[in-house]
């Protein structure tokens, strides 16, 4: 079951997708208690200029996190990427994930994320020298990336190949081109090719959302690992899920209601201690909607939580809701949040 990147050995191959607003340490750390074998920062930038913001500040916080602490970084130039890399390193990164497969605008627009793939020359230096300069500080690094920039132009098997031949510890690949976005369905088919054409482990990332799919993907791709995004979004114990099924077989009973009382509040009080009153209780809106958006009668509570200006009154009114469930009510089922919740949300 476990896996290796670098020296690192990792409890199980059911692993946490680095998601910009979302996968921060405190979403990061209930994740690997509740059954995450590893986890990726959301993505930091490369550029020198933005490292005092206090958002990146955030991002460079590991404090109290377990082992190992992987960080994503983002750019296009291959000098810029490995200052970045010894940046992170020096505030306890122990793992360094290069992202190559964002496919928002923003990021695209400045030859960073997925739209590297449209030069493979750029791949390689950028690969290299993040590689090199990692080195000598016993640190491996991982690569993210997609299919390919369009159904055109999937270049993942060449991709991967560069990524081996420079030193690449592991590679994580979602099954989708940067044209799809988050749209239609994920395709495994390149991963399996990928897979079969390269010996350095190989992490299968789109639409795996049960313990079904993700051992199907395993067997069709002979991936290494799974790399669990928006489907954890309100659903953090789906790691425990998957990773108890990938070993026995069966199924784990669903959290009870008081398990997940427990379960959010935990992770609201966390949350708050992290950002502060201001921004704690903005950013906490859209993972309670992601928590209890599919409760048929939630949408008054999440009216009103989207309204509340202070933590202690989000957090009163989450529990007061709570209490005043039936002792059997549940959700409908399991909600994947789209990219589209998490900016209606924000």
């Amino acid at each position: 079951m476990a896996m290796r990147i670098g020296s690192w050995t990792l409890p199980n191959p059911v692993f946490v997708a680095p998601m910009a607003g979302v996968t921060d340490r405190p979403y990061r750390q209930l994740c690997k208690r509740l059954g995450a074998g590893y986890a990726v920062s959301e993505m930091a930038a490369s550029n020198p200029r933005l490292w005092n913001s206090v958002k990146t500040s955030r991002r460079l916080n590991h404090d109290g996190e377990c082992t190992p602490i992987a960080v994503q970084i983002a750019g296009a130039d291959p000098d810029m990427m490995a200052e970045a890399a010894v940046f992170n390193i020096q505030k306890g990164a122990q793992i360094i994930d290069i992202n190559m497969g964002c496919p928002v605008k923003k990021v695209c627009n400045v030859a960073s994320g997925s739209a590297l793939l449209r030069d493979e020359a750029l791949v390689a230096r950028i690969l290299e020298r993040v590689v090199q300069t990692c080195q000598p500080f016993n640190v491996p690094v991982t690569l993210k990336t997609r299919t390919g920039w369009d159904t055109r132009s999937r270049n993942a098997l060449r991709i991967g190949q560069l990524a081996q031949d420079t030193g690449i510890a592991a590679l994580t690949l979602h099954g989708r081109t940067r044209a799809d976005l988050y749209t239609g369905q994920a395709e495994y088919d390149t991963i399996k090719a990928v897979k079969e054409s390269i010996t350095i482990p190989v992490i299968a990332n789109g639409d795996i959302d049960s313990p079904e799919k993700a051992r199907q993907v395993l067997d069709y791709t002979g991936a290494d690992a799974v790399m669990i995004g928006r489907a954890a979004q309100g659903r953090p114990w789906i790691f425990r899920e998957i990773a108890w099924f990938l070993e026995t077989g069966r199924h784990l009973p669903p959290p009870t209601l008081g398990e997940l009382r427990e379960c959010l509040l935990e992770h609201l009080e966390d949350h708050y201690r992290f950002y502060g009153e201001y921004t704690g209780v903005r950013s906490a809106r859209k993972h309670i909607g992601w928590y209890l958006g599919n409760f048929p009668d939630s949408a008054s509570l999440l009216a009103h939580i989207n309204t509340t200006e202070s933590t202690q009154d989000q957090i009163n009114a989450v529990a007061q809701w709570f209490d005043n469930q039936p002792a059997h009510a549940c959700p409908s089922g399991p909600r994947v949040a789209t990219t589209h919740d998490a900016i209606k949300a924000a």
